[in-house]
């Protein structure tokens, strides 16, 4: 009898430990699935952004060092209509310097030409998908001080940045944006309020035909009118 108890008491410890040994393996199955789970549900992104996120706050130094490395001043913005060819200026140093490092994003391929008046304007980088917000949200949130005092004028042609929507008493630059002059002997009414940035030396024609496009009451075409890519030519 006494043989039979040990026997009994003997299996029950093993029945146990088997027990316990598959509970520490289907824990640890569980928690290699759970940890598995979550980094799959991180997205990852490069141990270093190649340019730091802008804000008000350091977009400006940003812009004054990137002037210094990145000298072009020539662009072409293909669009559905056809090329235009833009040279930037480089009195206006931080503009350029923003719109050649926004090409380089290519922030605004994609984007369209949203608001369209004919005998006065075009303005585009802007749009209604997604992702020309998410590039935004990307790039960072930011503004650029007005330049108006270098004796530019809104003659047909110029390309200039519109101010931002939000209460902005200085009229601060909205740096996604731009808008080129396509009104008959020009929109002077505009000088001093906008920053002039670059000029139309080949391709007025295309401006043209996206200025007769037909609009909606906001001034949008009827029919997207898409910038395809913008490049450095120069």
């Amino acid at each position: 009898m006494r043989v039979i108890l040990l026997l009994f008491a003997f299996c029950l410890f093993l029945n146990c430990e088997d027990k316990q040994s598959k509970k520490k393996k289907n824990t640890e199955s569980t928690e290699t699935t759970v940890v598995k789970k979550v980094e799959d549900s991180v997205e990852t992104e490069p141990n270093e952004r190649a340019f730091p996120k802008l804000t008000d706050e350091n977009s400006m130094y940003f812009f004054q060092e990137y002037a210094k490395h990145n000298t072009e001043n020539k662009v072409r913005i293909t669009t559905d209509f056809g090329a235009i060819d833009i040279l930037l200026f480089d009195e206006t140093k931080y503009h350029r310097a923003n719109f050649i490092f926004l090409t380089k994003q290519k922030y605004f391929n994609g984007s369209q030409f949203y608001r369209v008046i004919n005998n006065f304007m075009i303005q585009g980088g802007s749009g209604d998908d997604r992702a020309t917000g998410a590039k935004r949200l990307h790039i960072g949130r930011y503004l650029l001080p007005a330049d108006t005092k270098r004796g530019f004028k809104h003659d047909r042609g110029v390309i200039s940045m519109p101010s931002s929507e939000i209460d902005n008493p200085h009229k601060l630059a909205s740096p996604y944006e731009f808008f080129i002059v396509q009104q008959q002997g020009g929109s002077h009414f505009l000088d001093g309020d906008y920053t002039i940035f670059g000029k139309v030396i080949k391709g007025m024609d295309v401006v043209d035909k996206i200025a007769a496009v037909e609009t909606d009451d906001s001034d949008w075409p009827v029919k997207n009118v898409y910038i395809r890519n913008v490049e450095i030519i120069d």
